[in-house]
């Protein structure tokens, strides 16, 4: 069974690149490395996590930087902010299940440990279960203005769950509960990137929890 973990490949050896006639599909590759950082010696799979939580962050900053107003109407039922995480989350799915497989193929290998784009991936999606799902026994006041990480449910995008969510979807993705380790087994790209989806909605379930619980 080919299970990645953060363990550097024996003897430093790295998947060979096959020459030839089969061209290097690099842009794909560049994806499912995440610009490079599966190429890390250490810990790929932990960078990879910590690349979606910047990518969770992100819409945040964009916001505040680019000074938005948001008026009452836009935060209604579906905020923008979430919109956004969620066309974010679709994204990066489909382009993890594409570029993991390319890469995949040309390395010849089942899930290659330089292929961190499902963890970016999985890392994302716990989040946006963890604090996108609103607590509605606890509903805010919604401001017409951002103020500090505020999404459109009232549940602030805070360290304490960047923290809480990355140590959870860590543990989550190294565990491989079921349905997740069986989900290995899918063909290509899929296998790749679903069980990291699992580990995520455990995570993101866990985390929920924790906020329901006062965290």
């Amino acid at each position: 069974m080919n299970t990645k973990t953060d363990a550097a490949v024996p003897g430093g050896a790295a998947p060979a690149e096959r020459p030839g006639s089969e061209k290097k599909p690099r842009f794909a590759i560049f994806v499912a490395t995440v610009a490079g950082l599966g190429y890390f010696p250490k810990a790929p799979g932990t960078l990879g996590s910590l690349a979606g939580l910047v990518l969770a962050v992100f819409p945040f900053w964009f916001a505040l930087v680019s000074d938005v107003h948001l008026n009452e109407a836009h935060w209604n039922n579906f905020g923008l902010i979430v919109f956004a995480q969620v066309f974010l989350t679709a994204v990066i799915a489909a382009v993890g299940v594409w570029s993991a497989n390319r890469a995949s193929e040309f390395w010849h290998i089942k899930d290659p440990q330089r292929v961190v784009i499902d963890e970016v991936s999985g890392q994302h999606l716990t989040l946006l279960l963890g604090c996108g799902i609103p607590l509605w026994w606890k509903a805010q006041a919604i401001p017409s203005r951002l103020n500090g990480l505020q999404n459109s449910l009232g549940s602030v995008l805070n360290w304490k769950y960047l923290l809480v969510g990355f140590i959870l979807f860590r543990l989550f993705d190294i565990w491989k509960p079921f349905p997740a380790r069986q989900a290995e087994a899918l063909p290509g790209g899929w296998g790749i990137m679903a069980d990291d989806w699992m580990a995520g909605i455990y995570a993101g379930i866990g985390l929920w929890l924790a906020r329901a619980a006062g965290l």
